[in-house]
């Protein structure tokens, strides 16, 4: 196969002849590896690097082209023109990025660690450990992406990320726009646009630092202060709670077409989701020994249940009723599944037949769900487990604020009492019967 020296320089590679069908010259370089060099056909010019790779295992050789080699008196750049060094090192990498694709294995980052290497990988490990992938996606493409994206992380600063999470916090809210039509962006003003731009920078600095957390953990960054420094804006945050009445629910119940009746239903009597309610299967639904219904895959990733009343129990047994385990609780009137997205514009129908002249969402029937539970007299930590929050946290968030007639029945019956007092506000004590001690009675 000859030597490797006879690629060194720009003469001995001028010496090797150009060869039938532009088959390159090899040189050995590793174990199944090997570079080679294609002379310019008819002299003179550049001639070009080569280099393949035979797969473990098989018969069967890969090959590629790296560049020009730096013939004709050309620079080595180290990317579309290399010396004989930066080709060895190119070739090698080349391998072993065939030999791991061969494996099923994602080729290995070289250079810089950027904020975009940082975004694909954690949206990588998003993609099957999370339900918001796509969400998060779009987030990272619109707000991150084009001011960090391709910064190292190593020399990323706490001065730099804090300005561009200020900026973030001017930008006017992005409007929806046409596929390759400029962005649209929202103009109205109002007093309260401020507060609400900040709460959206709050939440694009979640994704870009967990994003950042998920490198650093994984080795490639050797510290996390420039993010663990920053602060996100305080006191922005005000739940826009949005729920209905039991009468607006009736309404709304009675506008719905049938097959989307059937889901507001489900959705009103349990608190669940969108996407848990249309996945739900028969065999989910268990009328006994306690009824519930079993929510496979949550948010959160986590299996819970949802306890039924009576009313749930009846709902969810006719449904099921007589049908196999395997098929799904909701379809639509054709038979088909439920997909993504389809029930913004069946909510928006049926509220403005019903009369709701306010803007809900079918999410906001899992808010009224909660909203009901409370003001009847249920426990912040069990809404928090039917609605399969990890802690009461996010609850008390959203509906704390409901629960007052519930705290003021715990109070009545919980808080201390310490005995009667006069018209001055002095406690009348009693004294024992025996010792003559005047330690009050509680």
């Amino acid at each position: 196969m000859g030597r490797l020296s006879d690629f060194a320089t720009a003469a001995s590679r001028s010496r090797l002849k150009p060869l039938a069908r532009c088959r390159p010259h090899w040189r050995f370089l590793a174990k199944r590896k090997a570079l080679g060099y294609r002379p310019k056909q008819g002299g003179g010019g550049a001639g070009a690097w080569c280099v393949r790779v035979l797969l473990p295992g098989t018969q069967i050789y890969r090959q590629g082209k790296l560049g020009n080699a730096d013939d004709d008196r050309l620079i080595a750049d180290g990317r579309s023109v290399l010396n004989l060094d930066q080709a060895v090192e190119a070739a090698l990498a080349w391998c072993e990025d065939i030999e791991r694709g061969a494996k099923g294995l994602a080729p290995v980052k070289r250079g810089p660690y950027t904020v975009n290497h940082c975004m694909d990988d954690y949206l990588e490990w998003f993609k099957h450990h999370r339900k918001s992938w796509r969400q998060t996606a779009a987030t990272a493409k619109a707000h991150i992406r084009p001011a960090l994206g391709k910064l190292d992380i190593t020399e990323l600063t706490s001065e730099a990320l804090r300005l561009w999470h200020h900026r973030l916090a001017e930008v006017p809210a992005r409007r929806r726009t046409k596929p390759l039509a400029p962005q649209n962006y929202d103009s109205s003003e109002h007093a309260d646009i401020a507060r609400r731009r900040k709460v959206s920078a709050n939440r694009v600095l979640a994704v870009l630092r967990a994003a950042l957390n998920f490198a650093f953990s994984n080795g490639h960054a050797k510290t996390d202060v420039a993010w663990r420094r920053l602060r996100p804006f305080r006191n922005v945050e005000r739940p826009r709670l949005v729920y209905l009445t039991v009468p607006e629910a009736r309404r709304l119940l009675a506008a719905c077409e049938p097959d989307f009746a059937r889901l507001v239903r489900g959705a009103l009597t349990t608190g669940a989701r969108y996407g848990e309610l249309v996945s739900l299967k028969v065999s989910d639904f268990r009328a006994s020994p306690v009824p519930c219904l079993l929510i496979q895959d949550s948010k959160s990733g986590k299996q819970r249940a949802i306890y039924l009343n009576d009313e749930g129990v009846s709902f969810f047994a006719d449904r099921c009723l007589r049908r196999p385990a395997w098929e799904l609780i909701f379809l639509r009137s054709d038979g088909t599944p439920w997909q993504r997205a389809q029930q913004g514009r069946r909510m928006a129908d049926s509220c403005r037949r019903a009369g709701i002249d306010r803007p809900v969402s079918f999410h906001a029937l899992r808010h009224t769900y909660a909203s009901l539970y409370l003001m009847n007299g249920g426990q912040l930590p069990d809404l928090a487990a039917q609605l399969g929050h990890a802690d009461t946290r996010m609850t008390i968030r959203h509906y704390a604020h409901l629960a007052d007639s519930w705290r003021a029945e715990s109070a009545r019956k919980f808080a201390p009492t310490f005995g009667a007092v006069d018209a001055a506000g002095v406690l009348r004590f009693r004294p024992r019967d025996e010792g003559g001690d005047h330690a009050g009675h509680f």
